[in-house]
């Protein structure tokens, strides 16, 4: 590809001159290919398992990324599983907003808002409660109380990108996604024995199903489990508790950039894209201007991002890392979890949820 010229130097030809500046347009993509495509394959095979042979497809994601870990300290892979773990984490979460209507919300009456959101910020100040009791992080206690508060490993991922980065916010957030979804996945199958046991009416067991379960989908599986209307009012209530995602996230960020500015760091970052994005999307969906099929699509997207961004976050993350953490997150999440599912009964026996 070179040919020499009269004084016996070389010169480049016009195709090896084209190639080698055609990379400097490519460049960001070429950098995050690699990396983004380990983790949208892993996504793909995960789901096909949970799929076909049941099981949570976010804690398979989590687990294979995970195996996968010495791919993070690969130089042509890091890129693209930093790009999956932020910024396709980021649109997942924006997207979530068209499973959301103003509608779905107001046909609940107030009982069941009150209920939510009592639940909503119980939670999270008894997680912030025993964190320190516990002599763990306060942020810890934030995370593992807001995933359990709202919905789960999405929320843990959505609370995760405004808080801090530090040197256990990976670590943590994790821990909280592994927590969270495995009792998620045991709530999806003792709470239904509940219902029977207290002898809870449909819309009193969808009340306490959709405020208490982690995870939408669980808790889509425990209501129709039980009946038609049980399922129906189990994923509205849910769904609320999914919409307690918005008002968590700015509450989040101004504590956040309240501590950040008393420590006198630097830039405080202002409103995050992806939130403004939920909350367009909810609105926009209320107004009836999303057709049916994009929804689902939009939906299918979302769930593909998440799956994406939490593979990336397993690579991230090594076994030997969560060993140091120890117990103390296990604890903390099963008191979180406890507490939820007192709090919730207690609205349900004295008759809070039919106000």
């Amino acid at each position: 590809m070179t040919r020499r010229d009269a004084d016996g130097g070389t010169e480049m030809s016009t195709l090896q001159d084209h190639k080698r500046d055609l990379p400097r347009s490519l460049e960001p993509l070429q950098r995050i290919m690699p990396g983004l495509m380990i983790c949208i394959t892993i996504a793909l095979a995960t789901t096909f398992i949970a799929d076909h042979y049941g099981g949570p497809t976010l804690l398979y994601a989590l687990l294979f990324g995970m195996t996968l870990h010495f791919l993070s300290e690969e130089g042509r892979c890091l890129a693209g599983v930093e790009f999956a773990a932020k910024r396709v984490l980021r649109l997942g979460v924006a997207l979530l907003g068209v499973r959301i209507t103003i509608e779905q919300v107001a046909e609940l009456g107030i009982g069941p808002v009150l209920t939510v959101v009592c639940g909503v910020a119980f939670t999270i100040a008894f997680g912030a409660l025993m964190a320190r009791l516990l002599r763990l992080d306060r942020d810890m206690g934030l995370l593992t109380g807001g995933s359990v508060a709202i919905c789960g490993a999405s929320a843990a991922l959505a609370l995760s990108a405004v808080m801090p980065r530090n040197a256990t916010h990976e670590r943590n957030t994790i821990m909280t996604v592994v927590g969270v979804t495995t009792l998620s996945t045991m709530a999806m199958v003792t709470y239904p024995l509940i219902v029977g046991v207290l002898g809870l009416s449909d819309t009193e067991a969808g009340i306490f199903l959709g405020g208490t379960i982690h995870d939408v989908a669980q808790v889509v599986g425990a209501g129709y489990m039980i009946s038609e209307n049980t399922g129906d009012v189990s994923t509205f209530v849910k769904l609320l508790r999914v919409a307690m995602l918005v008002p968590a996230v700015m509450v989040f960020m101004i504590l956040f950039r309240r501590n950040r500015k008393e420590e006198g760091s630097g830039k405080v970052p202002m409103l995050p894209t992806f939130l403004v994005a939920f909350v367009a999307l909810v609105i926009v969906n209320s107004i009836g201007w999303i057709p049916p099929v994009i929804t689902e699509g939009f939906t299918d997207l979302s769930r593909w991002c998440l799956v994406t961004a939490i593979a990336a976050l397993g690579i991230k993350t090594s076994f030997q890392k969560l060993a140091v953490v120890g117990w103390k997150p296990v604890i903390l999440m099963v008191a979180e979890t406890l507490f939820l599912l007192l709090l919730v009964l207690a609205f349900i026996q004295f008759g809070l949820v039919t106000l």
